[in-house]
């Protein structure tokens, strides 16, 4: 699709597929968080990106999608696979140092980046003042409504968790960037998937492997609930359908609707991180279906 034809505009079907995304991406910081009591972070971000790969080649075989022709997206597939494993690795990390209400206001600080940057891109998707200064009053009532997870006691080593929240800020709005400005903004959305899916995979499990993190042998129900939600649910299907809004549609309102994420994630949601301990599989996906 050429730019021209790109919707700059969110249309009724556009909105309700974002909310179903940024509901599960809320939900997905307390799942991969959780986690982290049995899987390390390095881990936990490269099996589920390479299971969430399988699905996307099983599912493009079945529709009869072409991942491997040459279009030339390669360079493109490539930076945006290094940018979302450095994104990922950044959050999984950053989760061991501070907590998942803290990490969802510093991750939201990706429109601004795509805001700064899609000007060079296509002038059409830029920012007026007054689009400005409603991502800035959004921003800043998010922040408010997480005052309490700023209030509340931290660890010595908590500004290592945000700082790396930042980095992943910054890493996503890389990646969202990199594919408009490249020849995947004419991709199909699963080939889109798959490379970041494909190299992120590779390298973060490169990265645990070489830091000697600790690759549990034994899996249980509730791991597999937890990994089996963020690998299927989040990464495989709301994945597919962002890239398939972000060749659709201006890439600058969709990543300001993100915005929304955190209204699915909240303080209350962290403090409950502890409950999932011990829980069985049927009462984790009850924890999950309401948010945590």
């Amino acid at each position: 699709m050429s730019p021209t034809s790109r919707h700059s505009h969110l249309d009724p079907r556009a909105i309700a597929l974002l909310l179903g995304c940024c509901l599960l991406w809320g939900i997905n910081q307390v799942a991969a968080k959780a986690a982290l009591t049995e899987i390390g972070p390095l881990w936990q971000a490269g099996l589920r990106s390479a299971v969430a790969g399988a699905l996307v080649w099983v599912w493009s075989a079945s529709r009869g999608i072409r991942l491997f022709e040459r279009d030339g997206s390669g360079a493109g597939g490539l930076l945006a696979g290094l940018l979302f494993a450095g994104e990922f690795a950044c959050i999984f990390i950053g989760l061991q140092f501070t907590s998942a209400s803290r990490m969802v206001v510093f991750i939201y600080l990706a429109p601004f980046v795509v805001a700064l940057g899609m000007p060079f891109i296509a002038r059409g998707e830029s920012l007026s003042l007054k689009q400005w200064a409603g991502l800035s009053l959004a921003f800043g009532a998010m922040t408010l409504a997480f005052a309490e997870g700023f209030s509340a006691p931290g660890t010595p080593d908590q500004w290592k968790g945000d700082a790396l929240g930042v980095a992943a800020a910054v890493l996503w709005g890389g990646t969202t960037l990199a594919i408009r400005g490249t020849r995947l903004s004419a991709a199909p959305a699963e080939k889109t998937l798959l490379y970041q899916l494909a190299v992120s995979a590779a390298a973060l499990c490169a990265a645990a492997a070489a830091s000697g993190e600790a690759l549990p042998l034994h899996w249980s129900p509730r791991l597999l609930g937890l990994f089996g939600f963020q690998a299927v649910i989040v990464t495989f299907a709301s994945y597919l359908v962002w890239f398939w809004l972000v060749r659709h549609y201006a890439a600058t309102k969709l990543s300001v609707f993100t915005l929304s994420t955190p209204l699915f994630e909240s303080p209350r949601v962290s403090r409950r991180l502890n409950t999932l301990r011990g829980l069985s599989h049927e009462q984790v996906e009850q924890v999950l279906a309401r948010g945590a």
